[in-house]
């Protein structure tokens, strides 16, 4: 007998983070041919900006209420991740831009009116040391400043930056992150560097800016889960900051070393040779099967690591809690160990490839800058991080930095 199945298939919807994943997938081949570009401009070509913007990849963390995706760190770093295979530079700019953005879902609603309302689509970005003057007057501050490493800075509207928070004699009482409009702003062409030259992370300045009350927040306040939305139900604005502020540059990382191994597995497919060997097949040595063993290890650990912090970001937020002080010390420390195997993984590949892996058509030696340049950065410095880790697990209240 016969059964034949009758019943109506239906297909089961996709859900925002696939829909986002999948996205950045498919940029994929648009961000691999621009690479080359990005890195000898200075800046992410406006060909990749135009295609995130229409992909909604510069949305991930906006709110809802704009038009935003209101998505999950998880969500964010398998978008980053994706891109990162791709163009590290591209990568960067998106997560930059979209972790300021994930900053204006704390504001005041008049603020995200302000940034979003006329259009929601906007990247930004920012720089949260407060390397600026501040001056107290009537309904906000008076800002003369310099911030470098602005990733993004090119291609956004507003920029989130830190200030000093001081009283009318001038003292200072604190720190805070302001929003303020890119067209009060200028870009110090700095950005000269040996890796990540594609993120365009030059220099704002500020000079005599006004920043209404509304549009400043105190670090202290954001640092303990304080927001002035008047969305409190909105979770994801409750997220623990210095993890978030840790994690999110280990997606492009992870991107960029599961682009390196791509990339090499794909010339090991081809039967590349070793040199001077009998290894007329590469695959066929035991060096080249241990140190791609080795290198996939080290990138699966990496992202074990960085997905556990994610996940821990999201339950907390979802859970209504701060993580206490060890979780965000071992978040720290988990992002700057990710962002160091990755290292470890792309030195072995690099061995496997050989020395033709340095010619400048070869995109690992792009790769290769790019990574060892972005995973120095001092949120995921693994020398600084295994210190504050310490010193929690220790139970020793004093720390080696605020960020904790």
């Amino acid at each position: 007998m016969t059964i034949t199945d009758t019943a109506p298939h239906t297909t089961s919807p996709v859900s925002e983070r696939e829909r986002l994943v999948t996205a950045a997938r498919g940029l994929g081949p648009l961000l691999r041919e621009n690479a080359a570009r990005a890195e000898a401009d200075r800046r992410v070509p406006e060909e990749n900006i135009a295609a995130l913007r229409e992909a909604g990849l510069f949305d991930i963390t906006k709110p809802a209420r704009f038009g935003g995706a209101q998505e999950d760190f998880r969500t964010f770093l398998e978008v980053s991740l994706e891109l990162g295979r791709s163009c590290g530079s591209t990568a960067w700019v998106t997560t930059l831009s979209n972790v300021t953005s994930f900053f204006v879902g704390a504001y005041p609603e008049s603020v995200q009116q302000d940034v979003l309302g006329a259009d929601p689509r906007i990247a930004t970005c920012g720089v949260f040391t407060p390397t600026s003057t501040s001056v107290r007057v009537d309904g906000g501050y008076r800002v003369t400043g310099r911030w470098g490493f602005a990733s993004a800075s090119h291609h956004a509207s507003w920029a989130n930056v830190g200030i000093p928070l001081t009283n009318a004699d001038g003292d200072a009482v604190g720190a805070a992150s302001a929003w303020i409009p890119m067209t009060d702003l200028s870009i110090d062409n700095t950005w000269y560097v040996a890796g990540m030259s594609g993120s365009g992370s030059d220099t704002l300045v500020a000079d005599d800016v006004f920043v209404p009350d509304a549009r400043i927040l105190s670090v202290t306040d954001m640092m303990e889960g304080r927001t002035a939305s008047e969305f409190q139900d909105e979770t994801l604005y409750h997220s623990s900051l210095v993890p978030v502020l840790a994690l999110v540059l280990v997606g492009p990382v992870l991107g960029m070393a599961e682009g390196a191994y791509d990339a090499v597995l794909s010339t090991l497919q081809k039967n590349k040779p070793i040199a001077y060997s009998y290894y007329q097949r590469s695959i066929d040595a035991p060096s080249t099967q241990l140190n791609m063993a080795v290198a996939r290890s080290l990138i699966d650990q990496a992202r074990l690591l960085a997905f556990r912090g994610a996940d821990e970001i999201d339950a907390a937020a979802a859970a209504g809690r701060q993580m206490p002080v060890v979780e965000r010390a071992r978040a720290r420390m988990d992002a700057a160990q990710a962002a160091n195997l990755c290292r470890e993984a792309v030195e072995l590949l690099l061995n496997v490839s050989g020395a033709g892996s340095f010619a400048q058509v070869n995109p690992l030696q792009r790769i290769w800058r790019d990574l060892e340049t972005s995973s120095r950065h001092a949120f995921i410095n693994l020398n600084i991080n295994q210190e504050i880790y310490g010193r929690a697990l220790l139970g020793i209240d004093e720390q080696v930095s605020p960020f904790v």
